[in-house]
């Protein structure tokens, strides 16, 4: 009889790690973790809401976006963790400036699921009206 083999359950302390790249802004790091083909979708009713059916689709539609008006990214900090089996619910803030000087102080709620140790759907949520007021106040064009 051949044993089965079941990867590892993601851990708290991976999560933070694989998140740290995050704080200083630099995404770059933490999407070394995230599958190309992720399912990903933001909530809410403004510029970054939709749904983005790849890693690159994500991170054009928001990170890209975001760039143009955080000079310093969106330093997301995890303030909050719950890890289940391949599962992370992640509480994070943002402590941001925008490039008109307005303060993106937004919290964000993710929920992640983790195939293999690598995000392969997110659920965002955030402050839509916040980040909505972002784009008002800063435009990109």
């Amino acid at each position: 009889m051949t044993p089965i083999t079941t990867a590892k359950a993601i851990t708290a302390d991976r999560v933070r790690d694989i998140f740290k790249g995050l704080e200083n802004g630099d995404g770059a790091a933490f999407f070394t973790n995230v599958a190309d083909n992720v399912d990903w979708t933001v909530m809410g009713a403004h510029p970054l809401a939709g749904h983005y059916p790849s890693k690159a689709a994500f991170i054009e539609g928001t990170f890209s976006k975001l760039a143009k008006v955080l000079p310093q990214g969106a330093q997301l900090h995890v303030e909050h963790l719950i890890v289940q089996d391949d599962e992370a619910v992640v509480e994070l803030h943002s402590l941001a400036t925008a490039k008109n000087g307005m303060r993106f102080d937004n919290r964000y709620c993710w929920v992640v699921d983790f195939k293999d140790g690598v995000i392969v759907r997110v659920r965002a949520y955030l402050d839509s009206a916040m980040v909505a007021r972002l784009f008002e106040e800063n435009q990109i064009g």
